[in-house]
C-alpha cells in the first residue's frame, strides 16, 4: 500500500484542492436531487442556546429537569445522522428516556475558520459543558459521541474528567497501533504526511482517502447491504438515507485533518499518553470518569483493538465495553449503532440504563 502514496501525492499537487472543494458542491448537489424524493432529513426541533466561530450548540427539549447529555457530533458531514427519521434517530430515543439533550455542531470551515485544531475544538466543548453545568445548578452531564465525535468527546475527558458525569463512545477510535487496524495502515500509507493544514480540507478528499483505505467498507459492503435489504421496505429506506447523507460533505479545518492524521492515526499520541492539549499530555490514564464503549464488531473503521486497550490502560474501574455485532439495513456498518433497528432495540435500552445508574 504504501507505493500508492506517490501516485495519490502527485494527484494532489496537480489538481489541488480546488478539484475535491468542487467534488463537495456536486456531491451536494446530488443529496438535494436524493431529497427531492423525500430522502431529506426529518429532524425534531431544536434551539441554538450559544455558538462560537466554527460550532454551535443546539438544545432539544425546553424543560428544566432530566440529566444532561451533550452530544459531541463527529466533524465529518452533518450530524443529522444522529435523527435521520422520527423513527430511526438516537436523540428521539434519548429524549424519550427523560434526558436533557444538547448536542454539539462543528460548522463548516472555511478560510477565516480553518485554522482550528484539536485545542479549539477541546474548548469548544469545555464551552458547552461549562454553560450546560451553569444552567443545571452544577450538575455535569454526561457526554457521548460517535467516531471521532467520541474520540474528541474522551480527549476532554482526559483533559478535564472532574467536569463531567461520565462518557459514552459510539464506535469511536482511540487507539492507533500499527498493525492493529488494516483501514489504520492503509490510511497513513495513503495520506501524504506532508498534507497542509493551512486551507480547509474539502470532505469530498476525506471520502476518497477512505474508500481508497478500506474499499470493503465503503463500497462493498454498501452494494452488499443494499442487495440484502431489497426486500425490507424500511431497510432500503434507511439504506437510501444513508446514501444521501454521505453525500452531504462540508469542509474540515486542515489544522485539524492534520492533527487527527500525524497526531492519533500515526503517531498514535493520544493512547501512549503523549497528546498535547493546550500544554497538557492527555492519554487513558488521565480518564478517571466512567466509561461506557461500544463497539460493533463488522466494523472496520473502529474495532475491538482500537478501543480495548485504551479502556485497558484507564484508571477508572467502572468502564465498560459492549459488543454489537452489527446488522443489515444499516448502509455502512460504522453507523449501525446510531441508525440500527437491532442496536435500537438491544444496545441503546443497556446505554440509557448505565446513565441512568449513574445519575
Amino acid at each position: 500500500m504504501v507505493a500508492q502514496s506517490v501516485p495519490i501525492d502527485a494527484a494532489l499537487e496537480a489538481c489541488g484542492r480546488t478539484q475535491f472543494g468542487i467534488a463537495d458542491i456536486l456531491r451536494r448537489a446530488q443529496g438535494h436531487a436524493f431529497g427531492a424524493f423525500g430522502l431529506d432529513p426529518d429532524e425534531c426541533p431544536y434551539q441554538v442556546t450559544a455558538s462560537g466561530p466554527f460550532w454551535r450548540l443546539r438544545e432539544y427539549t425546553k424543560h428544566d429537569t432530566g440529566q444532561s447529555l451533550l452530544i459531541v457530533a463527529a466533524p465529518i458531514k452533518r450530524p443529522y445522522i444522529w435523527d435521520l427519521t422520527s423513527t430511526t434517530s438516537a436523540i428521539r430515543y434519548c429524549l424519550g428516556q427523560d434526558l436533557r439533550v444538547r448536542l454539539l455542531e462543528w460548522l463548516p470551515a472555511s478560510r477565516t475558520t480553518g485554522n482550528n485544531g484539536l485545542t479549539e475544538y477541546t474548548k469548544a466543548i469545555a464551552e458547552c459543558v461549562a454553560k450546560i453545568s451553569g444552567e443545571s445548578a452544577g450538575v455535569k452531564p454526561f457526554l457521548i459521541g460517535h467516531s471521532l465525535g467520541g474520540t474528541l468527546a474522551a480527549i476532554f475527558g482526559a483533559l478535564a474528567p472532574d467536569s463531567i458525569r461520565g462518557l459514552v463512545l459510539l464506535g469511536a477510535p482511540l487507539c492507533f497501533r500499527p498493525t492493529t487496524s488494516r483501514f489504520r495502515d492503509a490510511l497513513i500509507s495513503l495520506v501524504p504526511s506532508g498534507l497542509g493544514d493551512a486551507e480547509p480540507c474539502p470532505g469530498s478528499l476525506l471520502s476518497h482517502f477512505s474508500a481508497l483505505a478500506s474499499p470493503d467498507t465503503f463500497i462493498w459492503s454498501r452494494l452488499t447491504d443494499a442487495a440484502f435489504s431489497v426486500t425490507d421496505s424500511h431497510a432500503m429506506e434507511i439504506h437510501a438515507r444513508v446514501e444521501r447523507w454521505a453525500l452531504d460533505e462540508v469542509p474540515l479545518p486542515g489544522k485539524l485533518v492534520h492533527q487527527l492524521i500525524e497526531w492519533l492515526y500515526r503517531e498514535n499520541l493520544f493512547c501512549q499518553g503523549a497528546l498535547k492539549i493546550g500544554g497538557t499530555l492527555v492519554g487513558p490514564e488521565s480518564v478517571s470518569v466512567p466509561t461506557l464503549a461500544v463497539v460493533n464488531t463488522a466494523d472496520d473503521v473502529a474495532l475491538l483493538d482500537s478501543v480495548k486497550p485504551f479502556i485497558d490502560a484507564m484508571p477508572a474501574s467502572d468502564a465498560r465495553i459492549i459488543e454489537y455485532p452489527g446488522e443489515i439495513g444499516v448502509c455502512l456498518q460504522h453507523l449501525g449503532i446510531l441508525i440500527g433497528r437491532e442496536a435500537h432495540a438491544q444496545v441503546w435500552p443497556d446505554i440509557a440504563s448505565w446513565i441512568d445508574a449513574r445519575r
